[in-house]
């Protein structure tokens, strides 16, 4: 099977994934659930291309290892942050923009169909890496992409950990995390998961494959101007007590070091 054979019958596959899980979000009349499923796709999807493209060659193991730790990480961090609590605020608001007798079919379209195109989208680079990549010597820009990589990551699952213990205080309700990787920048978990993708993306010029370092791109943009770093800028500033000032000291998405703000 040639590159783009592979690559559409991985479209097949989570287009059927994800209208199964759009089936159950009906029954369970919570849109949230899709966020679950959004790095376990890509656990699945790549373990797809390994398995359709034969050869075990080092990247190749290397890239099957680092998709399937990101991805399931991210995946049961959402699924227990999620457990027990009602749908993602902005599921709800579509579901009163567009009303209850007619968001379960508009949901499949909006949401589900909408992120499986995405997240095919983006794994371009993985099916590169698991393509093309041929024998077991690493370049020099493997190992500049483990490195990314294991930055990303730290940035990410930290952030996250940072920030689920923060909230477990409940004298922190209302506060606003400012230490750890957050005093560095506003989002260290989606900037993690950017460097993650670029490290996918680095991976794929290694093996000779260019042009599908675009799934990096597309997700990078995603995060900083779509669901991200924009969206929840304008909630936290709408209603997080002390977030403008935070702003004004701390990098909004690559680490940096906090500004000295003179009173």
């Amino acid at each position: 099977m040639n590159f783009t054979q592979i690559y559409f019958e991985g479209l097949l596959f989570i287009l059927g994934l994800f209208t199964l899980v759009w089936i159950y979000s009906i029954k369970i009349r919570n849109v949230s659930i899709v966020d679950i499923f959004w790095g376990f796709g890509f656990v699945l999807l790549n373990a797809g291309y390994f398995y359709k493209t034969g050869d075990y060659s080092i990247r190749k193991l290397l890239m099957l290892f680092f998709v399937t730790v990101w991805g399931l990480r991210l995946s049961i961090h959402l699924y227990f942050r999620n457990k027990g609590k009602v749908e993602d605020f902005r599921y709800r608001e579509f579901r009163k923009r567009y009303g209850e007798k007619r968001y379960w079919w508009f949901s499949f379209f909006q949401v589900f169909l909408l992120q499986g195109i995405l997240l095919w989208l983006i794994s371009a680079p993985l099916l590169a890496v698991q393509f093309y990549s041929l024998g077991n010597t690493l370049k020099l820009i493997d190992f500049v992409a483990i490195f990314l990589w294991l930055v990303g990551f730290t940035f990410e699952a930290g952030g996250d950990f940072q920030l689920k213990k923060f909230k477990a205080y409940p004298e922190n309700k209302g506060q606003l995390l400012q230490q750890g990787f957050w005093k560095y920048t506003r989002h260290p978990n989606y900037f993690g998961d950017a460097a993650v993708w670029w490290s996918f993306g680095l991976f794929s010029i290694a093996s000779g494959s260019y042009f599908p370092v675009a799934g990096s791109i597309l997700l990078t943009w995603l995060i900083i101007k779509v669901s991200g770093v924009s969206m929840l800028e304008k909630t936290l500033s709408k209603n997080k007590n002390g977030y403008n000032d935070y702003i004004t000291r701390t990098s909004a998405f690559l680490p940096w070091f906090p500004k000295t703000v003179k009173s």
